[in-house]
């Protein structure tokens, strides 16, 4: 083992453009090329391309999550896929005005952490259709799916159900 109490992150000398100070604006430049499997979640990103939400169920403790998940949280226990329903409810939100490449010309937007009846945790996804004034919690949101897939978790984004 070996210890550097001296030891420092490298830097190069690229500073940052400053736009404004109050409140501070700078200028971020990134891109990547980034190849991955989604391995033991690959349904649920399958699905959006049938139009469809999967969760996963504890087989063991029955826990419901919205998102993919191989093994409980809870008890450590395999999962099973379930469809979620396309309705919903927002339990919390935001509003990003910073996001990353490819979402900064469409900052700012709304994020909202959605909530499915019978299920144990939540769902974050983008909220259109609706300014941030007119987001409340408790409001109902339905899943909308690209025409395109992408296999991407933006492929499906919420909208507001229209009644309250």
């Amino acid at each position: 083992m070996t210890i550097d109490p001296n030891a420092k992150m490298p830097e190069t000398q690229n500073g940052t453009e400053v736009y404004n100070t109050d409140p501070l604006t700078v200028k971020s430049h990134y891109e990547i090329d980034y190849i991955h499997s989604y391995a033991q979640d690959s349904e649920f990103f399958r699905a959006l391309g049938k139009k469809k939400l999967m969760g996963s169920r504890c087989k063991k403790c029955g826990y419901k999550y919205a998102t993919p998940r191989g093994h409980c949280m809870m008890c450590g226990a395999e999962t099973e896929w379930f469809e979620l329903p396309n309705e919903g409810k927002v339990h919390s939100f935001t509003t990003c005005y910073f996001g990353s490449e490819e979402f900064l010309p469409e900052t700012p937007f709304n994020l909202v952490m959605v909530e499915f009846e019978g299920v144990d945790s939540l769902f974050m996804s983008r909220l259109i259709g609706a300014s941030q004034e007119d987001i409340y919690v408790g409001m109902k949101v339905k899943a909308k799916f690209k025409r395109i897939q992408k296999f991407s978790p933006t492929d499906v984004y919420f909208v507001p159900a229209g009644d309250k």
